[in-house]
């Protein structure tokens, strides 16, 4: 039996101003981190805005602690926003001398800084608001705290992870050898890409698992080398949700959305390359290219009678028999 040898009472003094000066510098790290976001907020809500107005803000923000930006370390903050979130502020330099976002287009878009950007952001605002946290609801997103740290970790050193995976419709468990290409967030749940090695089968292939079915989850010695050809964007290309269909062709599929509808559709669009091609008082017609998996025609039942299925006709008779089972077992 092997005993821990107990630490010199000498030492722990030490000990403990490591650990709080470690603590302490994790803490300024966090504190600063809120302040780049703020100011990224603030010029982005705001358009165009001087740097008087930015101070303005910041004195009116609990985390000033009532003291203003001096122009030097402001200037540095917009070095540091850049590299760490491709966002680049730069000033018109005529007139007011406002700052802008010259890329704030990248801000909507779903990259992995806009991502942090955004949940950082919303992060800080539930922070200033603790004395009305009860009346704040989030979701919970099952199991990626405990296994999603350990599938990133693999994926930086190429290691294939072995995890027992749970089938919801088989009803059983398997243990399974993967190669972690990529992850997903995708409806509250967080999905792991990779192709799976030492297949029963032999057909080491693609495959999308979902990480709250995970048990028994470790990170083998095993390398591997990340395939020059897999581009996770390229892969989910043409796909709604997550089960990507490689058998099925994306294709063009015309959906006819009553009015009020239409207005969440436009605000949050279905899918990227989704088109108006017609609107009226009554509904409008979108057009989006994607292959019709599970997900997307689960999609479509879940608008209910706000959404029809226009073309192409094997798909709308497909959903058409879908509703006609429902209808059999309502009635």
């Amino acid at each position: 039996m092997h005993f821990i040898k107990p630490m010199p009472i000498f030492c722990i003094p030490l000990f403990l101003y490591l650990y709080q000066t470690f603590q302490n510098s994790m803490d300024m790290a966090e504190n600063q981190i809120k302040k780049y976001v703020w100011l990224v907020d603030t010029i982005h809500n705001a358009k165009r805005i001087t740097f008087e107005e930015i101070n303005n803000k910041w004195l009116n923000n609990d985390i000033s602690g009532g003291l203003e930006i001096p122009r030097r370390t402001f200037h540095k903050w917009v070095n540091v926003i850049e590299d760490l979130f491709n966002i680049s502020i730069k000033n018109e330099g005529r007139g007011r001398y406002c700052y802008y976002i010259e890329n704030d287009e990248e801000i909507k878009k779903g990259t992995l800084q806009s991502w942090l950007l955004n949940t950082i952001s919303i992060s800080n605002l539930i922070v200033n608001s603790q004395n009305i946290s009860d009346r704040i609801l989030l979701q919970d997103i099952p199991s990626s705290r405990q296994y999603l740290d350990g599938i990133l970790q693999a994926m930086r050193e190429n290691r294939v992870v072995r995890f027992v995976y749970f089938n919801y419709w088989r009803g059983d468990y398997k243990e399974r050898f993967i190669e972690p290409y990529c992850v997903k967030i995708f409806r509250q749940r967080w999905y792991m890409v990779g192709r799976e090695v030492f297949s029963e089968q032999g057909d080491e292939k693609i495959l999308v698992f979902s990480i709250d079915r995970f048990k028994e989850f470790e990170i083998t010695e095993t390398t591997f080398v990340y395939p020059d050809d897999f581009y996770p964007d390229l892969f989910f290309q043409d796909c709604f949700g997550v089960l990507v269909g490689v058998s099925q062709k994306a294709e063009k599929v015309l959906l006819k959305v009553t009015a009020g509808q239409a207005n969440y559709w436009r605000d949050l669009p279905l899918m990227k390359n989704q088109v108006e091609k017609e609107r009226t008082d009554e509904y409008s017609i979108f057009e989006v290219e994607v292959r019709p998996t599970f997900d997307f025609k689960q999609e479509i039942l879940w608008n209910a009678e706000n959404v029809e299925v226009l073309q192409p006709q094997w798909f709308r008779d497909e959903m058409a028999n879908h509703v006609k089972r429902m209808w059999e077992m309502y009635r």
